[in-house]
């Protein structure tokens, strides 16, 4: 059927009532010619419906019908097969995180017998090729994670439980783990000695803060200005070779007299003060490489610490006090406690403990970290730790109660020892860095090394760096100020407490 140009309405044949359409067409405009309607061909067989097509009003300017509203009922979406992978990852991900988080919070026993008693019990082996004492717990915790969220730990503890003993023997005690592993007698002494040293530290400490407060010829503003004028002043004032290996610690003797240096030969030198030309001893007994050393902050006795997984305390004429002995793993960092009494060490076996020493014994066997502990320092007044490690993580213990009373991101790093006037950075970039301790600006960068800088200290006074590298010399940088500073004020310089 052709449709008829007169009219403005065309037909689509079909077996139910014709439904007219409608054309618009544009009014003609003089001296232009009319273009003709669009011709629709016919169709080759009329079109069965089931019921009437509807009329839908033009959109977008023109005119669309539509056979039937159904069509989009029988649309259906199709995910590929990338989609789906995405979203198995995303489960699984999901699934590891919820396990790890039931993982921290599930009660796993420290001690190593009743972990192996555990993993025995739920079917697993007891351990692994290599696996030492924290990665089995690890291992027993994630364990236990995925059966409790299946619901399957109980039944099998139960289980077992039921197969192994009698009812009449059974005993409750043993059937309990305990979250924590009780420490020794000593630990509890050496507690409350750290609590009755750090109370008395800690009212010095404030006496002399309120004394500084209130005191009007005190001025804590000139202080930080002259401290931080002899810091900019620092210069290289001697550099010799240390060792024929690269160079990992150095510590000055509480007098500052001696410098000792330590080196991936697992030798420790201790130099004349100050000039580290003449050797006052050589201290030999590590059988790999050193890794730290440091001096006691009230007596002349020194600690090392190695590869060789132990710690050793020497006199400065070279005797062998005391060897400490009980990391898994090689030892990073070693410290003092400020009363002189206790040592400090950190390892790669992801804990930090504390030893006795006088006595050589192991008092406390600290975990908290995932990874290597690395770093350790004491607080002043001697009631708190800070460890750190390469967990990216760095802990604050009580000493006197042993919990971890605060967790944040960052290293320890040593302030100068007087006031806290600044602040001094060793970096494997080959500088030393001088903050100021007020805003945290670049005072000084001391550049000189050839390779990295392993690790600097600085005497009591303030008055010298001294600072190691794997270029294998010691540098001592001291303030050319000093001088200056003692003309300009007749000999004198500023009276800061020590």
């Amino acid at each position: 059927m052709e449709p008829n140009n007169e009219d403005n309405v065309s037909f689509i044949p079909s077996a139910s009532p014709a439904v007219p359409i409608t054309q618009i067409t544009a009014a003609p405009v003089p001296g232009v010619s009319p273009i003709p309607p669009p011709s629709f061909p016919p169709p080759m067989a009329p079109i069965p419906v089931a019921r009437p097509p509807t009329f839908r009003p033009p959109q977008n300017g023109g005119a669309k019908a539509s056979d039937s509203d159904s069509e989009s009922d029988d649309e259906h979406y199709v995910i590929s097969e990338e989609s789906k992978q995405v979203r198995e990852r995303q489960e699984k991900a999901m699934q590891e995180l919820l396990i790890k988080r039931r993982a921290a919070a599930i009660a796993v026993p420290t001690n190593d017998k009743s972990v192996r008693d555990r993993l025995r019990r739920l079917g697993e082996p007891i351990t692994l090729f290599g696996e030492q004492e924290m990665e089995r717990r690890a291992r027993l915790a994630q364990l236990m994670a995925r059966l409790d969220i299946g619901g399957q730990l109980d039944k099998l503890l139960q289980a077992y439980e039921d197969d192994a003993a009698p009812k009449e023997e059974v005993d409750e005690e043993e059937l309990q783990y305990p979250f924590f592993t009780e420490g020794p007698k000593e630990l509890r002494e050496a507690r409350i000695e750290i609590a009755k040293f750090s109370i008395k530290r800690a009212a010095v400490r404030i006496q002399r803060a309120k004394r500084r407060r209130d005191d009007p010829d005190e001025d804590v503003e000139a202080e930080t200005k002259w401290a931080l004028k002899q810091a900019k002043g620092l210069a290289l004032d001697c550099s010799n070779f240390g060792d024929d290996r690269p160079l990992t610690g150095c510590s000055f003797s509480r007098d500052g007299k001696i410098l000792a240096t330590c080196s991936l030969s697992g030798v420790t030198k201790l130099w004349e003060m100050p000039q580290v030309t003449n050797k006052i001893a050589v201290l030999k007994d590590h059988k790999e490489r050193a890794t730290d050393v440091v001096f006691s902050p009230v007596d002349d006795c020194l600690a090392t610490a190695s590869a060789d997984r132990t710690a050793k305390l020497w006199k400065t004429d070279g005797t062998l006090l005391q060897t400490f002995e009980g990391h898994l793993d090689r030892l990073a960092r070693v410290a003092f406690h400020p009363s002189g009494k206790y040592l400090g060490t950190t390892s790669f076996d992801k804990t930090w403990r504390l030893w006795d020493v006088n006595t050589g014994a192991e008092l406390l066997l600290q975990e908290g970290h995932s990874r290597s502990v690395y770093g350790i320092a004491f607080q002043q007044d001697g009631a708190l730790a800070a460890s750190s490690g390469l967990d990216s993580l760095a802990r604050v213990w009580d000493l006197r109660t042993g919990r971890s009373i605060l967790v944040f991101q960052g290293h320890i790093k040593p302030y100068e020892p007087q006031e806290g006037y600044f602040l001094a950075t060793a970096s494997y970039d080959m500088k030393v860095n001088i903050w100021s301790g007020r805003d945290f600006s670049l005072v000084k960068s001391l550049a000189g090394h050839e390779s990295k800088v392993a690790s600097l200290d600085i005497t009591a006074d303030s008055s010298c760096i001294a600072t190691v590298s794997h270029d294998r010399t010691i540098k001592l940088w001291t303030s050319s100020s000093n001088e200056e500073e003692e003309d300009d004020q007749g000999g004198e310089t500023m009276d800061v407490d020590l």
